[in-house]
């Protein structure tokens, strides 16, 4: 650490020591004694991406309690969706002293100048959950497996129209949604699901209607539900003139809540007019009930309780002079370098089990579904 606050100094005389946190951020207090070589004095900078997102509020916290846990101390800051301002508080926070960063990126290719400060620095980065593209300056990643992501909320939209099992042959109509376009993990999802998909889709026993079809074409960006909304809007104007919508891949639970108001403004939801199969991602506490009320057909639920533990570990052995366990050293190429990742696995959900998987676990509280 001495080598490390040595070198802070140079940056500390920048223009970026008069930014603040407190315009959108949040703060633990507490940060590491000047020359201090004890990594149980060290404060851990955590960006995350938005408030506006209960997943990122529960992961922010998560990744607090954990590093607490191991006696560091922490700084905690949201980006509100607004790439400079992320970019703004990380160099704040390097300023100000921190150890280790832990990163959730907003817009993965906007990082690649502060990072470098942060290396100069010698403050190892934690990129969580989106991998930052672009910059050698990322020393691990922490994540799900995001392709089985896709997969999951692909094989759920084959089994709930009868084509997995061969009972129908269809033509079924599906219409595609995808992720932010600047977070890499849209890439991930989507293939995982047009992988399962693509065969039927080929083979015309599943119809886009629309004829967007491509990743470009199909994005949504910042994950913005009401951007989802005013797209299958258009589309069911443009597209949907006669026939009805069977399926739709959403890749996350605010789209998908987004797609639903949409389906429902145009008469989806009646007996005579049911609601296609809708997918999702997170679990978060609307969806779920979106679920229980026979609106939104499934999510996938990762649980970020973990992912946070995956972190902290990674911060700890990588300031105790130790490697952190990882499970993928090959897929994660950001364009500059491969980064060692550790992989969770994770699991779809729908009425038949979200008590048990969500519930049960204390991931969600029963209290909060009523």
């Amino acid at each position: 650490m001495r080598t490390r606050r040595a070198a802070l100094s140079a940056i500390a005389s920048s223009a970026a020591l008069a930014l603040s946190l407190t315009a959108c951020g949040q703060s633990s207090e507490g940060g590491s004694e000047a020359g201090s070589d004890d990594a149980k004095d060290a404060t851990i900078g955590i960006s995350m991406p938005t408030k506006s997102s209960e997943r990122w509020i529960a992961d922010g916290a998560n990744v607090v309690k954990n590093l607490e846990s191991k006696g560091f101390k922490t700084k905690l800051v949201f980006g509100e969706d607004e790439p400079d301002q992320q970019v703004s508080q990380i160099e704040n926070m390097i300023t100000q002293g921190v150890d280790a960063l832990i990163v959730a990126a907003i817009d993965n290719k906007s990082l690649n100048n502060v990072l470098q400060q942060a290396a100069d620095a010698k403050i190892p980065v934690i990129s969580y959950d989106r991998l930052i593209l672009g910059t050698k300056n990322v020393d691990y990643y922490a994540s799900f497996d995001n392709e089985k992501v896709g997969e999951l909320q692909g094989n759920y939209i084959l089994e709930k129209l009868g084509l997995a099992d061969g009972s129908k042959k269809g033509p079924f109509n599906i219409e595609l949604f995808a992720g932010s376009n600047d977070d890499n993990n849209t890439r991930y999802f989507f293939g995982g699901a047009m992988k399962v998909l693509q065969p039927y889709i080929d083979k015309k026993q599943l119809v886009v209607k629309s004829g967007q079809t491509e990743l470009t074409q199909v994005t949504t960006l910042r994950w913005d539900g009401a951007t989802a909304q005013r797209r299958m809007d258009d589309i069911l104007t443009a597209s949907y003139k006669s026939g009805k919508v069977d399926a739709v891949l959403s890749p996350y639970d605010g789209i998908s809540i987004g797609i639903i108001s949409a389906l429902k403004s145009d008469g989806y939801g009646s007996a005579s007019k049911p609601l296609p199969v809708v997918t999702g991602q997170d679990a978060e506490v609307a969806s779920v009930k979106s679920i229980i009320a026979d609106e939104q057909s499934m999510t996938v639920y990762k649980d970020t309780r973990e992912l946070a533990k995956v972190a902290a570990n990674m911060v700890d052995a990588a300031l105790n002079g130790k490697t952190p366990e990882t499970n993928d050293t090959k897929t994660y190429d950001n364009g500059s370098k491969v980064v060692p990742a550790y992989l969770l696995v994770p699991v779809s959900v729908d009425k038949a089990n979200y008590q048990k998987v969500v519930v049960d676990s204390g991931y969600i509280k029963a209290s909060d579904l009523k």
